[in-house]
């Protein structure tokens, strides 16, 4: 049954952004692009926009790329497949030579603009751009309907935030009636106090020791021809920084709030947090929501085989091999292998591609290296350990040093946290 005022799918079109370079997320992104980063044992970045989307009815849908797409596009192939009858699409949208463009794509607007031969002779009404690096459930159907309702050109999902975060997010100043009347890209501390939400209109659960600001989510709504003049009128790049300050000036553009968990995967540490606050008894973000799941590939994989061990406030994805370990707030992807007496606290391990066979095992110790997995006597802490990695015996992962930012031959640290990149090979005893 429909909802009153329903949205058609055929209404909007969803446009969700790839990112740049990702580099505040390498070595995560060295070979993949930032929405096809592994989260959460067994998802990727890409599957959390696209979810929303689904569940909004919502299901014709481009995602726009350009750096190390091959995964991100094989991923959307084998996962996101509409039967016949319908008119569905996950389409990638890659950065491409043109008579009109030769280079890169200069920022999120740009992006779009570059893409609109494309868009041109689609019908949408609606532009529903979105990241591809958030964690979140928003009811999108809502924000359009409630779009619609107001008769905006544009709107905006802002969320609530702290004086410690509004520097790095767009701040928005609304009215009465949620018009956003003026609109900051990052302002620099000294800029925030005339930008904080009056008292009268902060939320009774919040806090009220401190000012509150509401941060764009990088979320947003185009009426159609706002979008077109807005892209073939100027030579805007960026949406926060250009784009949103112009149109607040010029039209009808309104704030949605938004009161549920948000983050910005932006650089190694918010995306490591992120994981491990999965782990949690009540974690802000849960991917145990039968109405309104996350979709990802159907692997069919065997389930995890666990063995002789300890398990605490964790997660485990499938096909999973774990024997004689003990396991604390981590967060385990798929076919994860764990040797006997390893100690695993607080450690994202995203996984492999594959199981090794007694023959590939074997052909690995010719070369010196040990077997895909960790272990055996290893001890890791803090740590994000990347698909296929071989790590050793007796192996001591702890940042003894409490080094804050360095690289290595095969790690790297970022804000304290060790990362093994993919593929890497740690050699047996290692001490870090």
């Amino acid at each position: 049954m429909k909802r009153p005022n329903a949205v058609s799918p055929h209404e909007v079109l969803c446009v969700i952004l790839g990112g740049g370079r990702g580099t505040r997320l390498f070595p995560l992104t060295k070979d993949r692009a930032k929405p096809a980063v592994p989260i959460g044992g067994k998802y990727r970045l890409i599957d959390i926009p696209i979810s929303n989307c689904i569940h909004a009815g919502l299901n014709q849908i481009f995602v726009l790329t350009q750096y190390n797409s091959a995964s991100l596009n094989r991923h959307i192939a084998q996962t996101y497949k509409f039967d016949a009858f319908s008119s569905g699409f996950v389409d990638i949208l890659a950065a491409e030579q043109t008579y009109e463009y030769e280079g890169w794509y200069l920022g999120t607007a740009d992006a779009v603009r570059r893409n609109l031969r494309h868009f041109q002779p689609l019908p949408h009404r609606h532009f529903l751009i979105l990241s591809g690096d958030q964690l979140y459930r928003l009811d999108l159907r809502d924000f359009v309907e409630r779009h619609q309702a107001l008769q905006a050109d544009v709107s905006v999902a802002l969320k609530f935030v702290p004086p410690e975060l509004a520097s790095e997010l767009g701040i928005a100043v609304i009215d009465e009636e949620s018009r956003i009347v003026q609109f900051a890209e990052k302002p620099p501390p000294e800029r925030l106090p005339p930008l904080a939400v009056p008292a009268t209109m902060v939320p009774p659960e919040l806090a009220t020791d401190h000012p509150w600001f509401l941060a764009s989510m990088g979320i947003y709504i185009f009426n159609r021809p706002v979008l077109f003049e807005l892209l073939t009128g100027t030579s805007f790049v960026d949406f926060g920084k250009e784009i949103l300050p112009y149109a607040v000036a010029h039209y009808r553009v309104f704030g949605y709030l938004f009161s549920g968990y948000w983050v910005d995967i932006g650089n190694i540490r918010s995306f490591y947090e992120a994981n491990i606050a999965l782990t949690g008894l009540d974690p802000p973000f849960s991917f145990f929501d039968p109405e309104r799941p996350i979709y990802t590939r159907q692997r069919h994989l065997p389930p995890s085989r666990v063995l002789r061990s300890e398990v605490v406030d964790s997660l485990i994805a499938e096909g999973c091999i774990i024997e004689g370990a003990r396991i604390r707030r981590s967060v385990i992807g798929i076919r994860g292998v764990i040797r006997e007496d390893t100690d695993l606290e607080a450690v994202l391990m995203m996984g492999a591609d594959f199981y090794e066979s007694p023959a590939d095992a074997e052909a690995a110790q010719r070369r010196g290296e040990p077997p895909l997995g960790i272990g055996p006597d290893a001890v890791i802490r803090r740590a994000i350990i990347d698909k296929n990695v071989r790590i050793g015996r007796s192996v001591r992962l702890v940042n003894t040093q409490g080094l804050r930012n360095t690289d290595g031959n095969f790690y790297y640290i970022r804000d304290g946290i060790i990362v093994i990149p993919k593929n890497a090979v740690v050699p047996d005893g290692t001490v870090l």
